[in-house]
């Protein structure tokens, strides 16, 4: 699962501000350092989201430094973005994908959504045309 390092830096207005030095994009605030992290999620996905609708490369997180907040992704915007990079990597785009499963563009576009529910048989279909196997594994609460 991808953790990506948080910073929380007080701001002049008394609220915390967000960033991610991995993802300069993701930006938010909270006016606690409690609200301050459950903005931080919704920021960094709202920003993989953008990475992934022009098409970039998904930076890589860097490893939190001890007693630093990091964001977890949740399992199925990590299974996704898996997903987004191994088309990449393979150099197959959404139309290519669609003609591989055999179903129309749309269901493409959102299995790459993160913000769509999507079913995992569904992704584990298109890693699978790729070539790929999709690994769920359980770990320790941090």
């Amino acid at each position: 699962m991808r953790r990506y390092p948080v910073t929380l830096t007080p701001d002049d207005n008394g609220t915390l501000l967000v960033r991610f030095p991995d993802v300069p994009e993701a930006i938010t605030y909270g006016d606690d350092e409690r609200s301050a992290l459950a903005h931080a999620a919704d920021a960094l996905e709202t920003a993989l989201s953008l990475y992934i609708s022009a098409k970039r490369p998904i930076p890589a997180a860097s490893v939190p430094k001890r007693g630093h907040h990091a964001i977890t992704l949740p399992a199925l915007s990590d299974a996704k973005i898996g997903l987004y990079e191994a088309m990449r990597e393979a150099h197959v785009g959404k139309a290519a994908l669609a003609r591989r499963l055999r179903c129309h563009l749309p269901q493409i576009d959102r299995l790459l959504d993160l913000n769509h529910a999507s079913r995992l048989d569904q992704l584990e279909a298109a890693v699978r045309a790729l070539g790929k196997r999709l690994v769920v594994s359980l770990e320790d609460a941090a």
